[in-house]
Parts: C-alpha cells; structure tokens; sequence
C-alpha cells in the first residue's frame, strides 16, 4: 500500500498534513461554517499531481474533495477524513490576442482571467466574484455580466482537458469525446477534474456603467413591475438587476433597489437612465462609470473566508406580479423581521437564449431571472434562525419558480439536482456518468448518481 510519504515524493507541488504550516489555509473554504479536516490535502502544481493524487485517494480508499475557488456554499470541496485536491497552485493563464483564445489552468480564479484578457482589451463571460475558480463556475454554466451579449461562461469553452476518475489524462471538445464536451458545459465536477480550459475571448473594451436607484420597500411594487417591463426591451448590452435588503441604520426600514449592468460605451448606457428614473422617486442611488476590471471586483467581499453563508436559488421563467409580492415580503407577513436574507435579481435572455437547450447539459434558457436569498453572518448561534429564515423567503417563491441554477444549489441534494436538469438530460448525465466515473468517486458536488450503482 503506498504511504503518504512516498506520496510526498511523487508530487511537485505540496502534500500538507494535520499540523503542518499551510494545512488550515488550505482548508479554509469561503464559507466560515465549513470546518473540516481532509486526512491529507495535495496542492497540485502539475497535471501530473493531479493523476497521482487521484490514483492515491483510490488505492487508499480515500474520500476525494476537489477545491478552486471554494465557493460551495456546502464546502463540498473538504472531505472529513479523506484526501482534498487543492487547484490553486494551478493558476496559470495564457492568452492569444490574435486568436482571440486564452487556455486557463484549473486553480485559476476569475480575476486572472479577467486581467490577462483585458491586457488586450478582451474578456469572456466570467462570474461576478473576481476570487471565485474559474473551473467550478464554468462546469456549472456560468452567468455574468457579459452573458446576454456572448452566453454563458460554458457557451464560450472551446475544449477541456481533465483528469477521470481512473486517472487517465482526457481532452473533450466539439469534434473529441462530443458526449463528454456536452456534459461538462453545466454538468459540474461529475466526470472529471479539469487541469485546463479552452476559452474564446471577446473584444469588449474597458469601459462599464452601473445604475442602482434605492426605494422604500413599501414603494418598491409599482417600481419592479416597470423595471420587469424594461428588461423585456432592454440591449443586450444590459443586465438589469434588482434586490431587496434592510436598508441598515437611518434608512427607515427594507429597501428595494432596481437598475442594470452595462459592459461598453457609458454614453449608451446613460440612455437608458432616464426610463429608470421613471418609475418612481429613489431616496437614494448609485451611478457610475467604472472599469470593466472594476465591474468585475465590485462585489468581492473584503471579509475573505470570515462569515457564515446560506443561500437558496430560483429560475423564473416569468416574473409575475404575484412573484414580485412575495419577493419583497421575504417570507414575512410585511417585509420585516430580524435576520432576514438579502435577494437579488439577475436577469438572463439575449445569447444565453440563443444556444439550442440540447446543445450542452446547462438548462433552463428561457429564464428571464435568476434569483438568489443569501444570508451571511458572523455568530454561530445565529445558524439555525438565518438558515430558516433563508429557507422560509426561498420556499415564498417555490409556487412561481421553474428550475434553479446548479451553481446556486446548497443542501437540496437530489431534489435540487432534479430542478436544475430536465427529466431527459438527467438520464443523458447519468449515462455519462456511468461512462466516465460508475464508482461516483466524484461525488463531493451537485451529485449525479451513476445509473449502474445500487442506490
């Protein structure tokens, strides 16, 4: 049986154990309620790490946990007792301007890619988090600010090359291994570990323009039934976007926000302000030309791995008034409670809508919003009322929801894997996964269950 000291002197990256200086660094994940403790923890510097990891955490029947990023709500990414792969040493990023390509290992977080692109003022579709991994979005489909103009982040992927369960180096694109192409464009991290991406790039400048305008919740009806109305009309070039949260000290109470997203020429995306304005009068607001770099790190959270996180996710294929009623209430009788989650609005459409449904495992393209209920927190003795909280605001929008976004999904298990894939691309996953992993040693995810395994 092999020991984890001949382990040690086959890697080229890192082998950390229980003790050693990196351990607890590693194993922090971005959620602060994960506290688990792998038995071992490779930090892969090499794809051959990652074949040696992988055939190491089989041969000693050893639970294998993938991290990137580690922005799994569930910190999937950190097996008790077993064995964590840790891409992060793998963080390269190579780019092509002429080509307009940029081939990104699979420990690359989102803000390298963003930065080595825009070297050349291009850009793909990437998440809104610059330290979130590029592999665990892009496996699950990918939504961003660039989405409506050029599809999601797996819209944008030429070719993947992995590692399978057996240990075996792959390459999957649209003309090798298609069915495996097919899968990992929203399937997640089922069949493989992926060492790097082939991603096509866009020339979209270094220009953006926000608009957020902040109503008292008590007005915020009439004000998202118009902002509804403008998304159906609104360029491509936009992403409208829409929240409810406590307003914080001196606000008086919840407040609403609605306004967009827009990637290019700020001139033209000030067109649009005046419509917004429209819609009612804002106690407060937030209008701005920014850079594109500056768009994308907007949302970062300066708190790193220090709070506590939960979160619920919706599709809405349409947002009736109904929806929006019971989005503002947040699962209350009137809007306000303690320790209420906040939700946001996303909206999808435009070339996310232009890829045919059976073109990859993503699903559910014609949403017009996505939704999310985030609670994030510092005590611990405040799990349990933030997590139900979450759930009660998430659970007001089960009867107007149709589908869910598998990056999005938490502790749901199988029913949540149900309502991110249709009845018959679930039954094509589980065929691939049946090809490519039928012991589900990848199964620390959003988990497809091979067919051929006993329940």
């Amino acid at each position: 049986m092999t020991t984890t000291r001949e382990l040690i002197g086959r890697i080229d990256g890192q082998v950390l154990l229980p003790g050693n200086p990196g351990y607890d660094q590693s194993r922090a994940v971005w959620n602060a309620m994960v506290d688990r403790r792998p038995e071992v923890i490779v930090r892969c510097a090499s794809t051959d790490d990652v074949v040696t990891a992988v055939r190491f955490a089989r041969a000693e029947g050893l639970e294998l946990g993938v991290r990137c990023g580690g922005h799994s709500v569930l910190g999937l990414a950190v097996p008790a007792g077993g064995l964590m792969i840790d891409l992060t040493p793998m963080g390269g990023v190579r780019v092509d301007p002429e080509r307009r390509l940029a081939w990104v290992q699979g420990g690359a977080m989102l803000g390298a890619l963003d930065d080595a692109a825009q070297e050349h003022g291009l850009a793909t579709t990437a998440g809104n988090v610059s330290h979130t991994g590029v592999g665990g979005l892009t496996l699950g489909g990918g939504m961003g600010w660039l989405a409506r103009q050029y599809g999601l982040t797996c819209d944008n992927v030429d070719s993947y090359e992995l590692v399978t369960a057996t240990g075996e180096r792959v390459r999957a694109s649209a003309t090798e291994r298609p069915e495996l192409f097919w899968g990992l464009r929203g399937g997640g991290g089922n069949f493989g570990i992926v060492t790097e991406f082939e991603f096509r790039l866009h020339p979209v400048g270094a220009q953006a323009f926000l608009a957020d305008l902040f109503f008292p919740i008590e007005d915020a009806f009439d004000v998202l039934r118009g902002w509804r109305e403008l998304n159906a009309t609104a360029p491509r070039q936009a992403t409208f976007t829409a929240s409810v949260s406590d307003g914080g000290p001196g606000s008086g109470g919840p407040l609403a926000s609605v306004g967009f997203v827009w990637v290019g020429d700020p001139d033209e995306g000030r067109r649009l302000l005046p419509a917004l304005r429209a819609l009612g009068r804002p106690v407060d607001e937030r209008v701005e030309e920014l850079s594109y770099l500056e768009l994308q790190r907007m949302d970062d959270n300066v708190e790193g791995h220090a709070l506590r996180r939960y979160w619920k996710g919706h599709y809405f294929g349409e947002l009736t008034d109904d929806a929006i009623r019971a989005l503002l209430l947040r699962g209350t009788a009137d809007g306000r409670a303690p320790h209420l989650p906040s939700i946001s609005l996303q909206a999808y459409g435009g070339a996310i809508g232009d890829v045919p449904d059976g073109d990859a495992a993503f699903s559910h393209r014609g949403t017009q919003f996505e939704y999310v209920a985030a609670a994030r927190w510092t005590d611990a003795a405040e799990d349990e009322v933030r997590m139900a909280a979450a759930r009660r605001c998430a659970g007001a929008l089960d009867p107007y929801a149709s589908g869910a976004y598998v990056n999005v999904l938490g502790d749901e298990g199988a029913a949540g894997v149900r309502r991110a894939y249709p009845p018959e691309k679930l039954a094509r996953l589980t065929a691939l996964k049946d090809a490519y992993d039928p012991e589900n040693v990848f199964h620390l995810n959003q988990n497809i269950r091979p067919g051929l395994r006993p329940a």
